[in-house]
């Protein structure tokens, strides 16, 4: 039984693990509000601007993301990251964003050091 538990567990990790999408994070600044999704209601600071591929036309609002970043996107920075974080999409981050989800500078910093400015993740709705 134990055996069985364990192929399932290991199955599970590789499927959730496939499903996460790559892109790059970048990060915004208070105040945070007002925002496109929640005008001037207070969401906390785990929070993201969605880019327009995964934006879908406000869809996004309200949807959680664990993003973790992977590596830097300049070759000569020393390895930024720290780890991943789940945000919840609250703002929309218009045609020019130069990440693929803006997150929040706490956000930012929990999965890199800010001074990295933009840094490679993987990204999936949780």
């Amino acid at each position: 039984m134990a055996r069985v538990f364990m192929i399932i567990s290991l199955v599970a990790c590789l499927v959730s693990v496939a499903y996460a999408a790559s892109g790059t994070a970048t990060y915004y600044t208070p105040p945070y509000v007002p925002s496109s999704c929640y005008g001037y209601q207070d969401n906390g600071v785990m929070i993201a601007a969605a880019s327009d591929v995964i934006w879908n036309n406000r869809a996004a609002c309200g949807r959680n993301y664990r993003v973790t970043c992977t590596g830097p996107t300049n070759q000569g920075v020393p390895q930024p990251c720290r780890g991943s974080v789940v945000v919840k999409i609250v703002d929309y981050c218009p045609p020019g964003c130069a990440g693929t989800i803006d997150l929040s500078q706490e956000a930012f910093a929990r999965i890199a050091d800010p001074n990295a400015g933009k840094v490679r993740i993987d990204y999936q709705q949780v």
